[in-house]
């Protein structure tokens, strides 16, 4: 398990390097670079004075060592301006020696750069909007995949009948409803103060007409996690999700119904109960649960039409506005963030894979 665990690790490091190079040379395209220039300096900049611009800020190497001053392999770049004698550089925050300041930081040593947008550190800007993107992924994942698995299990404990059928139907509609169609119908539905059920719902006295859904979790932020701000962006991202899986665990589990050792409990005259939950249960779950450790790079990047629909400012909302504002430090760390997920829950996901299957372990 050791000599898997690092080799897996080591095919880890060299995809990261290559992904993160990959978006490193997309965002750092020349007409990328050109209007960071013209919106931090000047929009009617020439030619001539971008490039200057893109010299003076560090932005004028080769791409290979700003890649490496980025990762923090290679010292970061310096410059001294040649008529007031000031120098500046990747490493040197403002107010601080020159003589003072680390020769590399970069993402080894955890320097993820300032935003060019809110001039804040990108440190602080990612970990508060993953944070928030965390707790409305455990609240998504606390309900979707229980839900998912139930359902699977349901219908592929008696493949073909009528409960099979019928939750195989809402499995698929689920998975073919995409997140912008489900969220305005919960919207409409629900958020709305002159239509939908909210005024039936308020006028029975089942919710208070003051606290009707809003249709936005942007509350959630500031006055914690309520029913009333969290429940429209959780059902609409479980709504969607839940489908797949449980379409993967109805198919493994009515394999496993079929096969040889659950004939033979059954000829032993042990009961239907018992069949299901001591010898199809658990390796019905071997594979669904590679699909479900998937799940999480899906709801960490996932949930941009979700948070942009519901306004809740998380991980995804500020993805799409780092892309849309070519706000370069901001968009490389959450590639990073991305790609870090990814690979960590693919990980998890194989070492998981070979405990659930003693096949794998004996091989």
């Amino acid at each position: 398990m050791g000599q898997f665990i690092l080799r897996r690790a080591g095919v880890m490091l060299l995809t990261a390097l290559c992904l993160t190079f990959v978006v490193f040379f997309l965002t750092n395209l020349f007409p990328n670079l050109e209007k960071l220039a013209k919106t931090q300096g000047n929009a009617r900049m020439t030619d001539a004075e971008v490039v200057s611009w893109l010299d003076r800020n560090g932005y004028g190497g080769p791409m290979i060592v700003r890649y490496g001053e980025w990762l923090g392999v290679a010292p970061g770049w310096t410059r001294e301006d040649p008529e007031t004698g000031r120098i500046t550089g990747r490493c040197i925050d403002q107010g601080m020696d020159p003589a003072e300041a680390p020769r590399f930081c970069g993402l080894l040593q955890g320097d993820l750069g300032y935003s060019t947008v809110s001039d804040a550190e990108v440190s602080e800007i990612i970990g508060g909007r993953l944070q928030l993107t965390l707790i409305l992924m455990a609240w998504a994942f606390g309900v979707m995949v229980p839900a998912a698995l139930i359902i699977g299990v349901l219908a592929g404990m008696r493949e073909g009948s009528r409960t099979d059928r019928s939750l195989s139907t809402l499995a698929i509609a689920s998975t073919a409803t995409p997140e912008y169609v489900s969220g305005v119908i919960f919207i409409v539905l629900l958020a709305s103060s002159t239509a939908g059920l909210s005024p039936i719902l308020a006028e029975w006295g089942w919710i208070d007409s003051r606290t009707l859904f809003l249709g936005s979790a942007r509350s959630a932020m500031e006055e914690g996690v309520t029913f009333w701000n969290f429940t429209l962006p959780v059902m609409t991202i479980a709504l969607y999700g839940m489908g797949y899986i449980a379409r993967m665990t109805r198919a493994s589990m009515a394999e496993v119904m079929t096969a040889q050792y659950i004939r033979t409990a059954r000829l032993k005259g042990q009961s239907f109960r018992n069949i299901v939950l001591k010898h199809a249960l658990r390796n019905a779950l071997i594979a669904p649960f590679t699909v479900i450790m998937l799940q999480f790079p899906w709801l960490l990047t996932g949930v941009v039409i979700v948070e942009t629909l519901f306004n809740y400012n998380g991980f995804g909302w500020t993805l799409v506005q780092a892309a849309s504002n070519n706000d370069i430090e901001l968009l490389l760390a959450c590639s990073i963030v991305a790609v870090f997920v990814v690979l960590v829950t693919q990980l998890i996901s194989d070492i998981g894979y070979v405990f659930l299957n003693p096949r794998i372990r004996l091989a």
